[in-house]
């Protein structure tokens, strides 16, 4: 099996260097992150919502993308990623621009890919505290709308002047 999945990787590679098992271990670690949330859930007899309404949508995809990007790009959250990246420079207001340095620094610095677990977070804070959930939720939405007011700002000043 060993030598199928090594002969699976080096055709899948080519000649490009791709960390497949590590990225097979991060698939494993989410999977067991779940995993384990679910038998928590069933153990405690926790349910996840009923329904999710247009508006718990629009509240975990805004707290979603606040989170993401606070985590994968914001200066004051850099010494969780500093272990796995290396300092690049500003790549745009208040973010940072940063090399991975393994495929852990890959998903920290990368807000599309922490975006898969700030969401699920947010799914599983939904059915263990929906309440504090929301109320995270909210914040971090009420922040992201402050950040594109904050540009729209700079950008009205800019064209007034």
């Amino acid at each position: 099996m060993t030598e199928y999945l090594e002969k699976t990787g080096q055709e899948y590679e080519g000649e490009h260097d791709r960390p497949l098992g590590a990225y097979a271990r991060i698939i494993g670690v989410y999977g067991t992150v779940v995993a384990a949330a679910a038998v928590a859930a069933k153990l405690t007899g926790r349910r996840p919502p009923e329904r999710i309404g247009p508006m718990d949508v629009a509240l975990m995809a805004a707290c979603t993308h606040k989170l993401a990007r606070l985590l994968a790009k914001d200066p004051v959250t850099s010494p969780i990623r500093a272990p796995f990246t290396r300092f690049e420079g500003v790549s745009g207001p208040s973010e940072l621009k940063e090399e991975p340095r393994n495929t852990v620094g890959e998903l920290v610095s990368c807000p599309f890919c922490i975006a898969q677990w700030a969401a699920t977070g947010y799914a599983i804070g939904l059915v263990f505290a929906p309440r504090a959930t929301r109320l995270v939720g909210a914040a971090m939405t009420a922040v992201a709308a402050s950040d594109w007011l904050q540009f729209a700002y700079a950008k009205l000043a800019r064209s007034a002047s």
